[in-house]
């Protein structure tokens, strides 16, 4: 508990640095942490005796570093990227064919999808206007989820949830998670979003925090979900305690979708 407790403080103190800091610095930081992550999504699926493309899904992080010199509309931009890396992994399946199958393409492909396209709608967050305020709302709906879940589970937790995925989670957990996240973002939209950009209705609040309260655990659970299959406990070791960048971001990298789509839609 105390290295968990240490390491993540060190973690917390650099999302600090790495948010406040110009947007820039944010998109580099997502780019590294996108790297790091798709290879040890990668490394579990070949522990299962697959071979995903590493180098293509490497260079597919590279439009989470330059979305931080642009503004969100760059559609067509996003759309190129996607058809050319699709386009050379379906060369690939002809011209070394020998050597990589489809399954290996696939899961070369959703390694892309999931970490780097969802990473980057934490930069398109940052870059809304008025998104230094939204992008806390990302994290917030994460942890505070994971936190309250995990304390609730501790105390009151009773029922198995999905035992077959997750034996230590509860759905008492689960519920003090959604509710701890409904609480924790309502308050954080009323005391400090409101007072910085106006009168925001409190339920969307509501709405959002419940949407990413439930969101957030899918996520966990689907990652520990691809960990169970390929039989390993953890993503990496980069964080003491912790595991690697999917173990600590496999929440946040559903939550941020809904955020920025919430925003969008239905607040700016």
């Amino acid at each position: 508990m105390k290295t968990r407790i240490i390491s993540g403080t060190v973690a917390f103190m650099l999302l600090l640095i790495v948010v406040f800091a110009p947007k820039e610095i944010l998109a580099a930081g997502m780019f590294i942490l996108a790297i790091i992550g798709l290879h040890e999504f990668y490394s579990v699926v070949a522990t299962a005796g697959y071979r995903p493309v590493k180098l293509i899904g490497y260079l597919a992080c590279v439009p989470l570093f330059i979305s931080g010199f642009m503004k969100n509309e760059y559609n067509e931009y996003v759309f190129l990227s996607v058809f050319v890396v699709l386009a050379v992994l379906m060369g690939l399946i002809v011209f070394k064919h020998e050597r990589y199958n489809i399954i290996d393409i696939s899961l070369t492909t959703f390694g892309i999808m999931y970490v780097p396209f969802l990473f980057i709608f934490i930069i398109l967050t940052r870059n809304l206007e008025n998104g230094f305020y939204f992008i806390w709302m990302i994290f917030i709906g994460a942890w505070i989820t994971d936190t309250f879940a995990y304390f609730t589970g501790v105390f009151l937790g009773k029922r198995k949830l999905i035992p077959s995925i997750s034996p230590k989670k509860t759905v008492e957990g689960s519920v003090g998670g959604i509710v701890g996240c409904v609480a924790v973002m309502t308050l954080y939209g009323v005391l400090v979003i409101n007072s910085k950009l106006g009168n925001i209705p409190v339920y969307h609040y509501i709405i959002i925090s419940l949407l990413c309260g439930i969101i957030s655990q899918v996520g966990d659970l689907a990652a520990s979900s691809i960990k169970r299959y390929a039989k390993v406990k953890d993503y990496g070791k980069i964080m003491p305690g912790h595991g690697g960048v999917l173990d600590r971001f496999d929440s946040i990298l559903f939550v941020a979708p809904v955020v920025y789509f919430y925003i969008i839609l239905f607040i700016a």
